[in-house]
């Protein structure tokens, strides 16, 4: 019989050196800002970092055979791609991964693609590896936000070789369709477009009917061309302990990549590893269920959200981070707003879209409702000023 895992469970995590709490701590306002949830890992995971602590040597490691397996059988289950374990290269996080792809694609001074609305370390990688990041506009289809192909495709130039891809995307919360991911690999392939694709959040899609497609797994053609990331660091809560993995079916892309991480990159840490294992092994009914209650929680938010004058929430296919336009507030500074009223979002111009602000539902529902109620009585006082 299933255990049943308790979402609602408030943890203090006030005082655990973490990102999300320290930000606001001593203040009242609810941290709703940095990816990363609120709720304790699988037990199962915890168990498996109790039994390797006992054991009390923590020298350099390497990923076991049993979790390389696990990787391959996963992928091939899930997505129908087969991959080899020689594809495989560890990595401490997907931003590591972004970096490395940078500097190890095209020379100095070549065009980097990224998408104009993004999480902030892919507007970084570029120029921290010499290269001119090149912003791909966004479009709006059924109501998501989505690269605007036609664009790129216009746009490609001869010394601009990567894009970096963020799927499922953040913020936003797109899962591309199969049919869009294979235009894309299309052009890419023409076009002689290397595609490094962040599907971190591949594990948490709350979009009944959907599923997530790695571009690589469409055809060797493309898989060719691909950098694809993934990890547990979203969809097992697991960011603090570093561990992630590129995969790269390409032996030239690979070597150079592996080329362009030595001596600045470390390998990940033991205790990432294992945690890692024990959530392929044994995590995926947790995950079935943290699914479930993020899914919850997207629609109220939605649906309450949607009530507030001045405030728009599209669908959010996947993540736990809903992208909430503002702009009819016309503030002159959103974060500051939102801080006022008790709520710490992120703002959405370190994102590229200054109409927009991110907001964290990856925690308890009781903190969403209260991030709502807050919410509500600032934007009611606003307009009533």
């Amino acid at each position: 019989m299933t255990n049943k895992i308790n979402f609602d469970l408030l943890v203090d995590r006030t005082h655990s050196e973490s990102d999300k709490w320290g930000k606001y701590r001593g203040t009242d306002i609810l941290p709703m800002w940095i990816a990363d949830t609120d709720f304790p890992v699988a037990a199962e995971i915890t168990q498996a970092l109790h039994a390797r602590i006992e054991h009390g040597v923590f020298g350099y490691s390497h990923p076991s055979p049993a979790l390389i397996e696990l990787v391959v059988e996963r992928i091939k289950k899930l997505y129908q791609w087969d991959i080899k374990a020689e594809w495989l290269i560890w990595i401490p996080g997907v931003v590591n991964g972004l970096n490395l792809a940078c500097r190890s694609i095209g020379s100095s001074g070549d065009g980097v693609f990224v998408p104009s609305v993004i999480y902030p370390p892919f507007a970084s990688a570029p120029e921290l590896s010499d290269r001119i990041r090149r912003p791909v506009p966004m479009v709006q289809s059924k109501a998501r936000w989505v690269l605007d192909l036609q664009w790129l495709q216009q746009n490609i130039t001869s010394d601009s070789r990567l894009l970096l891809f963020c799927n499922p995307h953040n913020p936003g919360g797109a899962v591309y369709s199969r049919e869009e991911l294979t235009r894309l690999a299309e052009l890419a392939v023409i076009r002689d477009l290397i595609i490094c694709s962040d599907e971190i959040h591949s594990d948490l899609i709350l979009e009944p009917g959907l599923k997530h497609i790695p571009i690589a797994s469409l055809n060797p053609d493309i898989a060719n061309r691909s950098i694809t990331l993934m990890g547990t660091s979203k969809s097992f809560n697991m960011a603090g302990l570093g561990c992630s993995f590129a995969i790269i079916p390409q032996r030239k892309l690979r070597l150079e990549f592996k080329k362009a991480r030595w001596g600045i990159v470390p390998a990940v840490n033991i205790l990432g590893l294992i945690a890692t294992q024990a959530a392929y092994e044994h995590g995926d009914d947790w995950n079935r269920q943290q699914v479930d209650y993020l899914r919850a929680n997207r629609d109220y938010l939605i649906r309450e959200i949607n009530q507030i004058r001045g405030l728009k929430l599209d669908i959010v296919e996947a993540t736990f981070l809903a992208w909430i336009d503002v702009s009819e507030l016309k503030l002159d500074n959103s974060l500051a707003f939102f801080e006022k009223a008790g709520v710490g979002l992120s703002a959405g111009r370190d994102f590229g879209d200054d109409r927009f602000m991110r907001l964290n539902f990856g925690c308890p529902r009781s903190l969403v409702e209260e991030a709502v109620t807050r919410i509500r009585l600032a934007v009611s006082d606003y307009w009533a000023a």
